[in-house]
């Protein structure tokens, strides 16, 4: 981290480098602010330029001290624009790479700005849920038009810098070295005299500006409801029609607000949650991943199709390996029409299809898998099954080569046990469809190496993938949370309840679907497989039987044309079915229960509470390592509502101890036993703790 100062025939050149984005941290806004006085200070020094070091210039705020009060310790932001704007040399900022946010809001302060045309700029606080507070919405406006500022800041979305050569957010806009340009452009502008503009002076022009805002703001409102930064934002943009101070105090208002909303707690939760998810604690730089140059799937399934799309969409070769011509024929079928749907929507070009299935070698021997680097098994969920396959892998698999099991339930220690190499054996569970689903369980055994986790991280973004690690366990983080969830809601049902109340409450809570729905979209058959192991395997678990009924009577879902609901042919909207409610109640009837009337607050606390408080085992157990590691599972992979951030978070927000007062009074009623809360809530709620305040004790590693 470092903030230098050399001298280019009068021109002084300040360099910051705070990598890997170049954020703008206390030390950055000190050694700027004291090198801005020290070259005005230089009778030697006509003009100033500043840029940043290496590739960016810069991403902003130190995301390391947001939430500290280091973020707004002087000098802060403000002070340094305030600084640069009010120099008495002219200064240049030469933006040399991506500049966001509060790079972008620094070289508004300033007199000139040179561009490299491969430089991509904007301002994506709304995507954290707050507004641009350090003058970028009131600038913005004033040097490219109201509405090209109002797109990019109610956005966040980046533009290149070359979109924008015409608008005087540029003086120019090279392909060459941008510093020099920087300093010929000013040593131009010093020659030619001043006065130097400055971006505040300037007026905002537009036609129609009050009939454009107003359009604005209705279309804003429509798409944004659960979320008001947006509008917000065309609040403070609005505001730079009016005199730069006026606007200057909307924005500050604004911003006040947004960053104590529930929903910008919520968002900026998930994006550090996001970035600490793909951290391992006991992993560190020193630990090489391994290369990934080819792969190999087996099985052409719906779920092997879309795990070897994920890796061909990469550039990366893949094997893929079926036990029947038939089978691998209709797998490359659906892989070859998937593409050519995104062809159709102008997504991909023919040539992009025809360049991704080339890289599809499909084959019905193993042996074509012995210069695979890493291989994912996506078989039935039989042990048995699995362990054929392993036992043919292992004997033509190079030595180093990644063994990977998409289990979702099994237990990836005793598939391990398998091969004759347990330190190269992982999981790896993709959500269907994968080639869609962001979410990538990442399932440690009590013997994978640590450059296999490495290595399973590091793939994991260049597939661009959202990967949470997760110990062994059945279900690991998201589906032994789910089945707790799934469990209530059969509940439910016993005491009062139907499908399409408990869905229109889930929904309306924000999921984007309820329970029923999604068993009907994914296949009731598939929960019905797995409770059936439960019953052998945990005798003691007890289970609501609607969803057993619901199966023996051929009810699996949409792909049977009826589940939960009764589906229509090639339409997928869910009809509520007398059927389904006949054998709900008969049900009720044969348990001895009366049925009630039940609010829709507690089909939501019920569902959410039982998501916490497994998520609370999960932690103390270390198969999760940090409640925002749960959170990014179900905000990745199981439609949480964004804005409430997961459900440790949403308990935290809630209020531990009154989570765990809810828990107690559904505890008295029927099936009570499932809410033994777990001790770690129990412990947090009493010392006035959050789960995000915890941090699990991680397990014994290889």
């Amino acid at each position: 981290m470092a903030v230098t100062t050399t001298s280019r025939d009068g021109i002084a050149v300040i360099t910051f480098e705070n990598p890997p984005v170049n954020g703008m941290g206390l030390a950055i806004r000190r050694g700027m602010t004291d090198a801005l006085a020290a070259a005005n200070a230089d009778d030697a020094i006509s003009g100033i330029v500043i840029t940043g070091g290496g590739t960016i210039f810069s991403g902003g705020a130190d995301i390391k001290e947001f939430n500290t009060p280091r973020a707004e310790q002087a000098p802060n932001l403000h002070d340094v624009i305030a600084a640069v704007e009010a120099s008495p040399k002219p200064v240049c900022i030469a933006i040399n790479g991506t500049t966001l946010g509060g790079g972008l809001e620094l070289s508004l302060g300033a007199n000139y700005r040179v561009a490299n045309a491969k430089a991509e700029v904007g301002l994506p606080e709304v995507k954290i849920g707050i507004l641009p507070g350090a003058g970028g919405t009131q600038r913005l406006p004033r040097v490219v038009g109201l509405e090209t500022a109002l797109n990019m800041i109610v956005s966040g979305a980046s533009v290149p810098a070359g979109k924008l050569a015409r608008t005087a957010l540029f003086d120019a806009v090279v392909e060459g070295d941008v510093v020099d340009a920087a300093v010929a452009l000013l040593k131009d502008r010093i020659a030619a005299g001043g006065p130097h503009p400055r971006v505040r002076d300037r007026k905002v022009e537009h036609d129609d500006a009050e009939a454009f805002i107003a359009w604005a703001r209705m279309g804003v409102a429509a798409a944004s409801k659960h979320f008001p930064a947006p509008l917000r934002c065309v609040d403070a943009v609005a505001a730079s029609l009016k005199p730069f101070d006026v606007g200057m105090t909307v924005e500050r208002e604004g911003f006040t607000v947004l960053l104590n909303s529930p929903e910008s707690k919520a968002l900026r939760h998930a994006f550090f949650g996001e970035r600490a998810a793909g951290k391992i604690d006991d992993i560190g730089a020193d630990v090489v991943p391994r290369a990934i140059d080819r792969v190999g799937v087996i099985g052409a399934g719906t779920m092997g199709g879309g795990i070897s799309m994920n890796f061909v969409n990469a550039g990366i070769p893949v094997v893929l390996v079926e036990t029947a011509q038939e089978a691998l024929d209709r797998g490359l079928a659906t892989i070859r029409r998937n593409y050519e749907a995104s062809a159709k929507k102008g997504k991909l070009t023919e040539a992009q299809v025809e360049q991704r299935m080339a890289l599809l070698t499909p084959s019905l021997d193993y042996a074509a898998l012995g210069e695979a680097d890493l291989i994912i098994e996506a078989v039935y969920e039989d042990y048995a099954v699995k362990q054929s396959v392993f036992e043919k892998i292992e004997a033509v698999a190079k030595p180093g080569a990644i063994l990977a099991t998409n289990t979702s339930t099994l237990d990836v220690d005793r598939i391990a046990a398998f091969t004759k190499r347990p330190q190269d054996v992982l999981g790896l569970h993709f959500f269907s469809p994968a080639n869609v689903m962001r979410l990538l369980e990442v399932v440690r055994g009590a013997q994978t190496a640590k450059d296999v986790m490495a290595t399973a991280m590091a793939m994991a973004k260049r597939i661009r993938k959202t990967a949470v690690v997760s110990g062994v366990c059945d279900g690991f983080i998201g589906n032994r949370m789910i089945e707790q969830y799934s469990r209530q809601a059969g509940f439910l049902l016993e005491e009062g309840a139907l499908p399409q109340q408990v869905d229109r409450a889930m929904e309306a809570f924000g999921f984007a679907m309820g329970p029923f729905r999604m068993g009907d979209l994914a296949g009731n058959d598939i929960g019905w497989a797995i409770r059936k192991r439960r019953y052998v395997e945990q005798p003691g678990m007890v289970y609501p039987k609607n969803g057993d009924l619901l199966c023996e009577m051929g009810r699996y879902g949409q792909k049977t044309g009826k589940g939960w609901y009764d589906y229509v042919p090639g339409d997928r909207t869910p009809h509520p079915s007398a059927e389904v409610e006949a054998m709900i109640i008969a049900q009720s009837q044969e348990l001895g229960i009366t049925r009630r009337a039940i609010s829709d607050q507690e089909i939501v606390e019920r569902l959410v509470y039982a998501l916490t408080n497994e998520g609370a085992r999960l932690l103390e157990e270390g198969i999760a390592a940090r409640a925002s590691d749960i959170d990014i599972v179900y905000l990745s992979g199981y439609g949480f509502p964004v804005w409430r951030a997961g459900p440790m978070f949403h308990a935290d927000q809630v209020g531990l101890y009154n989570v765990l007062a809810a828990m107690r009074g559904y505890a008295r009623g029927h099936r009570g036993e499932c809410w033994e809360p777990a001790p770690l809530l129990v412990e947090l709620a009493g010392a006035g703790l959050s789960f995000n305040q915890y941090t699990a004790r991680p397990r014994a590693a290889a």
